[in-house]
């Protein structure tokens, strides 16, 4: 079933980690996601969850180490056991809470290309394989960092060629626009690539409303392509209250297609 989840690394950020669960649920998101929810752990979350009705959607694994700007470690040559140790304890934790994907990032390589996309291909693999039998799949994202691995895409969709579809994509709208796509024209040319959607206007990575990206025409995209996954909603609030912020979401619900009407309540 569809669900609508908070990104609550960037929503209620001003709340305890634990009280964004409940914001979340009471502002009308099903589902929540973060990439590091550590601080809760696996069988309180699944309780808090369960309580709330919500549903954990896409862990992140092996972010690396922020004041070094790594975002991630699968590219990073020489940080495999890392990776490993962070990608198991990702997996982990969301077999433990019932979530569906592992976001293995890839990071920001200071090698050469070559021996990043080597390092890269062959953590990509193990994780792959490492998920089988889990019920948990990887997602691989295109994402606007400078230097950063996956930095399209185009590299994104022949990686997933290249892997026979072992793995889904994680479509952002804002680092798409970011990247000169058409997220309309996007979605509807690779209707099967998706396993999860993030959702952010552009410019500016406000809340939907707040830039120029035709979401009712996103939303239709979506429903056309059969899409049957998340819509994450990863973006800054325009305003101190994210509550406020996420007012738009009554105004979604009847762009909505009738099974995301019947998996939200609306």
């Amino acid at each position: 079933m569809n669900r609508l989840s908070a990104h609550i690394g960037y929503l209620y950020t001003d709340l305890p980690f634990a009280d964004r669960l409940t914001a979340a649920a009471r502002d009308g998101f099903t589902a929540v996601e973060h990439p590091e929810p550590w601080a809760i752990p696996t069988a309180e979350m699944r309780t808090r969850l369960g309580d709330l009705g919500l549903t954990f959607s896409q862990v992140t694994s092996g972010m690396g180490d922020p004041a070094r700007s790594e975002k991630g470690l699968a590219a990073l040559h020489g940080r495999e056991d890392d990776f490993r140790r962070g990608f198991e304890r990702a997996l982990d934790y969301a077999v433990g809470v019932g979530c569906p994907f592992v976001h293995p990032m890839a990071g920001v390589p200071k090698d050469g290309l070559q021996q990043a996309d080597e390092t890269y291909r062959r953590n990509l693999l193990w994780a792959i394989r490492h998920c089988q039998g889990t019920g948990a799949r990887v997602l691989v994202e295109a994402i606007t960092i400078p230097g950063y691995h996956v930095g399209s895409l185009a590299f994104a969709s022949q990686l997933q060629d290249q892997f026979a579809d072992a793995f889904s994509l994680l479509f952002d709208t804002f680092h798409a626009a970011t990247l000169g796509e058409d997220p309309v024209r996007w979605i509807t040319a690779n209707p099967t690539r998706l396993g999860h959607v993030h959702i952010a206007d552009h410019p500016g990575r406000h809340e939907p409303g707040t830039g120029n990206l035709p979401f009712d025409r996103i939303l239709s995209a979506l429903a056309a392509a059969g899409y049957a996954g998340a819509i994450g909603f990863e973006y800054i609030p325009s305003t101190a209250s994210t509550s406020h912020s996420a007012q738009f979401l009554s105004g979604w619900k009847p762009h909505l297609p009738s099974v995301f009407r019947r998996s939200t309540g609306a």
